[in-house]
């Protein structure tokens, strides 16, 4: 009895374990979809898709806007589109309230977005909070302006996330001698974090030691 009870528990489990990801997957799928559905209704009435087609189209705002997005980075990256770029960043820095928000926003973007920055590239393994305590952190580079006069020795900035929502978490600058670089990538620490520890790496293989060779046995006399 006690066996069939165990086995009925970790078949439920098994089940649970395939459809959660499988439900949250398709509520966050839902959940873009209905958003970007909604800057529909930001164009005239005429041009409303159920106006034109006559019936409502589920998703054809999250096409749209994916479809926005790529005619506009296509456009900027031209001599012409890339002043234009400049000429709106100049206009919006200008604007009060506005312009401090898009310059701190901005920056961030470039910095996560960009292919040449060094954000998010390594994952490490850090102390933290407490002495004797560990964590996943990932580099974000090295600290820079009057920081670093008040450093005595190399440090590196390090963004620690929250778990099992990875967007918050806490930025630290730490001793290079005291972060451990993983051999990990970046898309399997975040897994690692998301899963609250569920979903581990895969252990590295380790290296096979060689045998020394043998000496080859001398004649006897």
């Amino acid at each position: 009895m006690t066996t069939k009870k165990t086995t009925l528990k970790s078949v439920f489990l098994t089940g649970l374990l395939v459809l959660v990801p499988l439900a949250i997957t398709l509520w966050v799928l839902g959940l873009v979809i209905g958003t970007m559905d909604q800057t529909l209704l930001l164009l005239p009435s005429a041009w409303q898709p159920e106006r034109v087609f006559g019936f409502h189209l589920p998703g054809l705002g999250a096409v749209l806007t994916l479809a926005f997005i790529f005619i506009v980075g296509l456009l900027t990256q031209n001599f012409i589109g890339q002043k234009l770029v400049l000429w709106w960043d100049a206009i919006v820095r200008h604007i009060p309230v506005v312009g401090p928000l898009y310059t701190s926003v901005k920056q961030v973007s470039d910095t996560l977005l960009s292919s040449s920055g060094n954000a998010f590239r390594k994952a490490l393994l850090i102390e933290y909070p407490r002495k004797g305590s560990y964590t996943i952190g990932f580099l974000t580079g090295i600290p820079g302006g009057d920081v670093l006069n008040h450093l005595k020795e190399d440090h590196v900035s390090v963004y620690v996330p929250t778990t099992p929502n990875p967007t918050s978490g806490f930025f630290l600058m730490m001793p290079k001698s005291e972060v451990v670089e993983l051999d990990m990538t970046v898309d399997a620490a975040l897994k690692y974090i998301v899963s609250m520890g569920v979903v581990a790496p895969a252990p590295s293989a380790p290296l096979t030691p060689v045998a020394p060779a043998r000496r080859p046995t001398e004649p006897p006399m």
